[in-house]
């Protein structure tokens, strides 16, 4: 006799974040590259002094819609309309500060700069990460990235987000833990013990756990902050000692390829 099937386990959705802290773009295929799916936190907004902008404290962020190409951004948010800008990747280099790290941006000029200052009520500046841009990555295994937080790439199971649904409330989206890629066929946290995955012709490597901040609590779509949950509940059945709560996990990459919806994810090894 033999056993019934493993249910399909594959990428449902690919989502980049070309401005960090900044709307989420979904995509059916992508390059996978070595710091992560293409144009990932490529740019950051930043103050006056350089220090990036984030949506723990500026949340409406969140409502910042961008669209990238190679070559040109364009930004809208509501009630601002839009602005587009050829991307500047030879101009002058300046300071910029991601949680008190010093790193290197490209300024994108004045006209975008504008822009997000009215958008924001604050004074701020658009950044790209610099051709040279050498950032490493920390965990179990080592890599590299743009502005991401830390790691290249976020994976988490819809399973995951299901059993926290079950237990919320009322229920959220996946958009609060903001992913690059989720999957479906795993059962609830299997992202925190599979060590090295392979989806389409690319592979990666296990970093670490995703520990989780106030941005959880930002209602993507609003921009506004909605309460303590889903930290509240994550809180009873998530806590990691030392930590703090986590979901999801966070990954290197260790071959380059593509990404497509629909790849099946193979667990090549378990932690």
């Amino acid at each position: 006799m033999t056993g019934l099937p493993l249910p399909a386990t594959e990428i449902v959705d690919l989502l980049s974040y070309p401005v960090k802290g900044c709307a989420g773009v979904s995509v059916p295929s992508t390059p996978l590259t070595d710091a992560g799916l293409a144009h990932d936190r490529a740019f950051m907004v930043i103050d006056e002094n350089g220090v990036f902008r984030t949506q723990r404290r500026w949340p409406h962020l969140a409502q910042i819609q961008p669209a990238i190409s190679d070559d040109r951004i364009e930004l809208s948010a509501p009630g601002a309309g839009s602005i587009a800008v050829d991307v500047d990747v030879t101009g002058p280099r300046r300071a910029v500060d991601l949680f008190g790290t010093g790193y290197r941006g490209i300024d994108q000029g004045d006209p975008v700069a504008e822009w997000l200052s009215d958008v924001l009520g604050a004074r701020s500046r658009l950044v790209r990460v610099p051709p040279e841009h050498d950032r490493a990555t920390d965990g179990e295994t080592p890599g590299t990235s743009g502005y991401a937080d830390s790691c290249a790439v976020h994976v988490v199971s819809r399973s995951s987000l299901d059993l926290l649904n079950e237990r919320l409330p009322e229920p959220l989206p996946m958009d609060r833990f903001r992913p690059n890629i989720v999957v479906d066929g795993w059962d609830a946290h299997d992202e925190d013990r599979a060590g090295r995955i392979r989806a389409g012709d690319a592979v990666l490597g296990f970093a670490k756990l995703a520990i989780r901040c106030a941005v959880t609590t930002v209602d993507q779509a609003t921009g506004r902050r909605s309460g303590p949950e889903p930290l509240r509940t994550l809180a009873r059945y998530r806590r990691v000692p030392g930590e703090g709560i986590a979901f999801g996990a966070k990954f290197a990459v260790l071959r380059r390829g593509t990404l497509s919806v629909g790849d099946p994810v193979v667990v090549e090894t378990w932690r």
